[in-house]
């Protein structure tokens, strides 16, 4: 539930816009390498989702720390050796 809070979070910050190619271009403010081109909103919006998850999943992987939205925090506790 947490991620999926997360993730909804972060589409309510999406911007989108219309190319002069007629094309549909979207992105993420605060999340770099976050954007998504597609012929339809829709197909833009479901595409922008999919690599937001991607980018999560890599960004945990790595250890780097994600951006809080709306006071949601993803961070990966450290287990002490």
């Amino acid at each position: 539930m947490l991620l999926t809070n997360y993730i909804r979070a972060a589409m309510r910050r999406a911007t989108y816009e219309i190319l002069p190619d007629g094309t549909y271009y979207g992105e993420i403010p605060g999340f770099q390498g976050v954007y998504a081109n597609a012929p339809t909103l829709e197909e833009c919006r479901e595409t922008l989702q999919e690599v937001l998850e991607g980018w999560i999943i890599l960004g945990l992987q790595l250890g780097h720390t994600l951006p809080v939205v709306d006071g949601i925090s993803l961070t990966v506790a450290k287990e002490a050796v």
